[in-house]
């Protein structure tokens, strides 16, 4: 349950709110397995199934008070077991809808009394507990199972541990309980994997290779490109990592058809789908693996799918006809380093692209026909990986394969070497150099230094003089340098260092050579010149992944925290002084570069970097703040370092340097702001030192795109706040907004159309847009396929769309037909966001019913995706049927799509805000024909009585209509009198909402009125 559960299981995407196990064949397997085990416990382990819990398993249950029979202590609602623990609380509390269990005795039990509702009772356990291990054995015991090692048999592990009590020899007993059950699932997802193949490498490497004839121009052209993510192929055709291979994983695609944005594609044994955007191996979240769409038979049905472009013209050409290029490609092997010093290597996360040539070698032109061969780094050999032909061995086990990968960010694009085509075009300096560097190796010190100061007088900014010095050798010669005792031959090797790392092959070449952990070795040095250097050209180094990785590693991140130690801010300083605060320059600029890996920022925290930053911040030097604010604005993406910027008051020092001259400095503040500025107090902090007015001055720098897009940005988020709305309309930002709708980048738009969106939460604000031409524009923006600027641009659209004179315009410029087509945008984003837009668009709309009846084929969408798996697609769904339903001929057409089956499978639902909108859409299409009559047969009466149980008074609202309406059928009013309706509805009735009073009285007259005919009926008949 913990390697399986977060691994094999099939979760679905996070993005609005907890992650919810798919229903898939895989899970359903899954999640029998484990009741199975579970049923058992109590009986095959009864010692174990005795240990109290650490922290108790809780979810919401389905069981009530009258499921439990002995055993148990019953008040009301609530249960409590008669066992309890050693501090007297019970092993098993039921609080309805949350149940609390402390041992896997209780646990076993509940799903005994669960009967047919055991599985549901599992899943819901193990999505609110995603990591249960921890909660049953307690946090502690992870630690000291980390320190015996994962592998130590059963008897030594319990022998260590029988020191510490008999409590913790249970422990670990109940520990190998569950990791064997673990390694069983695991086995089993395997199996099914490998007897459910479908497609397999070779079939979607022919199909690939079929597309890529398509990529080229002219009219035959139906894709713009094809590629694979990793251009490594291992032994068995796969290009995916092998413990993604152990999923059934082949590849990952990036393909651009014509007509739409970028496809990310998985090709797996069970098919091909749209993932969360792998762009690049080794670049990838572990939500980018994610399935984000069906599952198609192969590559060209998922095309035909999402291009109307490529389905219109691949129909004309014949694939089956189409032969094949014999074409060799050229094998791209990656090398892989350790994640963490001292800890086991891990394949799938380590890749990285090695395709320059090694630093000594000399420099040749290609021979005529002749193919570049890349050697397999000795690391993958060392992993097991390896055949000796330099490929994976068929059937080798996945190393690691379920380890939590890494989240580093920007990885370096790989830049194509330019070489000159023969001898003759090089310059003289190219020559002259390699004599140098002859020099530099055989010199004495004195020779030594001479000769780097004689290189130094060359433009070592220049292409050719930076490859000169590769080609001969010379990196290894100037890496050497640094481990030498010579404070001159080292100071001289990293000024040369600093300025040849701006090159993209020369600072994957030190890398490679080990010359970065010299480097980080050199930041100890009590010479501050050397210090200084050392910072300075880590942050030119460390611009991918690998490197900011190594410096981690090797203790940089510590060693440049340490030279942030200065005092910046001094009116005059003495010599001392001045290279203190050259150095905390040069570290900043160091952390600058690190700080895009995720780890490192957490590194950097970790070493008490936040506090020290903030010192900097008041530093009257430029070339220091640009750093520091650059550093402070990349880790600001994490909410840790948003909390450490307010508490170290640095958001007074961000506006400050709001109104400098640097554009830069200004774009870097803005940027930090922006991020900063999704939490409440740092918006007020902003209004407070009065930083929204700079941030209004800024967009009048239209030009500078980049400092646009961070000013918007900060706006954007500054503007959540309605007390900064009130005070930028009166620096009239809202007008000039307006103005940046048109003729700029999507970064920009979608920060402006964002801040639009508050501001049309204002009233007055909405005939401000509309005066100054914004509906149009807006309008104009829902042709795009940005999803990002889409659901802003929805939600504007939706928030212009409460005022009337709006909406006409809206609706004169085709823009409800246009919201309406963005449901069937793949985004779940997108589709929520639009189906909140239509709320107010058909609200307001002048014939809201005929305009809904003239769009084609939209009743039946809306229907369609109340069979969406999102929670907040759902709720806005449910939102935008309430509007409908109250037009009665599209009510009627709800109902013959089907409207009250899909409504009533939801009624199950936790979601209140989900409650909430599902209730009002029950509620409203009550109205026609016999649907009432229809909701109660399947089902959906019980579950809105439970509604009524929330704590969110706007659930109890639209719960108390609903089931006004449906109180007037007969049946329905058994089924509520049964489950208990009344005495909640007398309690509501006591409530200050007249709304809600009334519909609580009439549900509960309803009831009555049937009971009395009933009683009548026993009398006089």
């Amino acid at each position: 349950m913990g390697v399986s559960l977060t691994r094999a299981a099939q979760w679905t995407p996070a993005s609005s709110g907890t992650g919810k196990l798919e229903s898939t064949p895989m899970n359903e397997s899954l999640l029998k397995e484990i009741l199975r085990f579970v049923e058992q416990f109590g009986s095959q382990h009864p010692q174990e199934a005795e240990h109290v819990f650490e922290e108790p398993l809780r979810w919401s249950t389905t069981l009530e008070a009258s499921d439990f029979k002995t055993d148990y202590d019953i008040s009301d609602a609530d249960v409590q077991s008669h066992e309890k623990d050693s501090e007297g609380r019970p092993l098993l509390q039921l609080s309805p809808p949350t149940v609390y269990v402390r041992s896997f005795s209780q646990l076993s039990k509940l799903v005994h009394l669960a009967d047919d509702k055991n599985l549901e009772e599992v899943r819901a356990c193990l999505e609110e507990n995603r990591d249960p291990v921890v909660k049953i054995l307690g946090p502690s015991f992870a630690v000291i199972l980390e320190n015996e090692g994962a592998n130590t048999d059963v008897l030594s592990l319990v022998g260590k541990v029988k020191e510490q009590g008999e409590d913790m020899e249970v422990k670990v007993k109940l520990f190998l309980l569950l990791q064997n059950m673990d390694n069983q699932l695991l086995s089993k997802c395997l199996k099914e994997i490998s007897e459910r193949v479908r497609l397999d490498p070779t079939a979607v490497k022919t199909e690939v290779e079929l597309l890529k004839r398509f990529c080229s121009e002219g009219e035959k052209r139906l894709l713009k490109l094809v590629r694979y993510t990793s251009d490594y192929e291992f032994s068995n055709g796969c290009h995916a990592p092998p413990w993604r291979q152990a999923r059934g994983e082949i590849c990952y695609l990036v393909i651009e058809p014509c007509d739409t944005e970028t496809l990310y594609i998985t090709c797996s044994t069970a098919g091909v789908f749209l993932n969360g955007c792998i762009k690049q191996e080794g670049e990838e979240e572990e939500s980018g693996y994610e399935r984000t769409s069906d599952t198609y038979k192969d590559l060209v049905t998922l095309l035909k799918s999402r291009s109307p472009h490529f389905a219109e013209n691949a129909n004309k050409q014949d694939f089956a006809a189409q032969e094949l290029p014999s074409t060799q490609k050229i094998q791209h092997v990656e090398s892989v380093d350790a994640e963490e010093q001292g800890q086991p290597q891990r394949s799938y996360e380590q890749q990285e692209k090695n395709v320059h040539e090694k630093a000594r070698q000399q420099h040749t032109p290609n021979k005529a026909g002749g193919e570049k061969k890349y050697e397999p780094c000795p690391r993958w050999k060392n992993l097991g990986l390896m055949s000796p032909s330099g490929k994976t061995p068929a059937g080798a086990a996945p190393v690691d394969a379920f380890s939590e990968s890494s989240s580093e960010s920007e990885e370096e694009e790989e830049q194509p070497e330019r070489r000159p085509e023969s001898n003759t075009d090089l310059p003289s300096e190219y020559w002259q150099i390699q004599k140098l560097v002859k020099y530099l190796k055989g010199g004495d010190q004195t020779a030594t230094v001479l000769t780097l100061c004689a290189m130094m007088d060359f433009n070592l900014m220049q292409e050719t003089c930076q490859l000169a010095i590769r080609d001969v050798g010379g990196l290894e010669v100037l890496i050497n340098l640094l481990d030498t005792d010579e404070v001159k031959c080292k100071i001289g090797s990293l000024k040369i260092l600093r300025k040849i790392s701006h090159n993209v092959q020369i600072r994957r070449a030190i890398v490679d050579m080990g010359g970065l952990q010299s480097i980080v070795k050199i930041l100890d040095s009590p010479v501050k010149d050397l210090k200084a250097l050392a910072a300075e050209t880590v942050a030119n180094v460390a611009r991918f992944r690998r490197a900011r990785r190594t410096v981690r590693q090797y203790g940089g991140i510590k060693k440049l925290v340490k030279l942030l130690h200065c005092v910046p801010n001094l009116a005059s300083l003495t010599a001392n002084q001045a290279k203190d605060v050259e150095v905390a320059r040069c570290g900043a600029l160091a952390l600058w570069s690190c700080s895009k890996s995720t780890k490192n920022k957490g590194a950097i925290r970790k070493a008490g970097g936040v506090p020290l930053l903030g010192r900097l911040l008041k530093s009257p030097h430029e070339n220091m703040l640009i750093p520091v604010v650059g550093t402070l604005q990349e880790c600001a993406s994490e909410e840790s370092y948003r909390i450490a910027i307010q508490n170290e008051g640095m958001i007074k020092d961000l506006v400050k340097n709001l109104s400098s001259d640097n554009d830069e400095l200004q774009m870097h503040c803005a940027s930090a702001i922006f991020k900063c500025a999704q939490d409440k107090q740092t918006r007020d902090l902003v209004r407070e030192y009065k930083g929204l007015q700079p941030l209004v001055s800024l967009l009048s720098k239209a030009n500078n795109k980049q400092l646009l897009a961070a000013a918007t940005g900060a706006i954007w988020k500054c503007s959540i706040s309605m007390e900064n709305v009130a005070k930028f309309q009166e620096y009239k930002a809202l007008e000039t907004l307006v103005r940046l709708l048109t003729n700029q980048p999507e970064e920009v738009l979608v920060n402006v159309v964002g801040a639009l969106g508050e501001f049309a939460q204002i009233p007055a604000n909405k005939a401000t847009i509309r005066k100054c031409g914004g509906i149009k524009s807006l309008v104009d923006l829902l042709t795009g396929t940005n999803q990002a600027l889409l659901v802003n641009v929805t939600k504007a659209v939706g928030a212009c769309a409460t005022d009337k004179d709006n909406m006409a315009i809206i609706d004169q410029l085709d823009g409800v037909r246009l919201v309406w087509s963005l449901l069937k945008n793949p985004s779940a984003d997108v589709q929520s966001s639009a189906a909140w837009a239509l709320c107010p668009c058909i609200q307001n709309a002048k014939d809201a019913g005929e305009m809904v009846r003239s769009l084609v084929g939209g009743l039946e969408l809306i229907v369609n995706l109340l069979k969406s798996t999102n929670n907040e697609v759902l709720a806005s769904i449910c939102a935008a049927i309430a509007k409908i339903a109250k037009d009665k001929e599209n009510l009627a057409v709800l109902t013959d799509h089907g409207v009250v089956p899909l409504l009533a499978k939801l009624t199950n639902t936790t979601d209140d805000r989900l409650r909430r909108h599902l209730a009002e859409a029950i509620g409203h299409c009550c109205i026609w024909g016999s649907n009432r009559a229809s909701f109660g047969d399947a089902g959906a009466v019980a579950p809105l009585v439970r509604y009524l149980k929330s704590k969110d008074k706007a659930v109890h609202q639209s719960t108390a209509m609903a089931l006004y309406q449906l109180s007037k059928d007969p049946n329905n009013c058994i089924t509520m009198h049964g489950k208990g309706v009344v005495k909640p509805l007398i309690h509501i009735m006591g409530s200050d909402d007249e709304t809600l009073q009334e519909a609580a009285a009439g549900c509960v007259r309803n009831i009555r009125l049937l009971a009395l005919a009933n009683r009548k009926a026993q009398l006089f008949y």
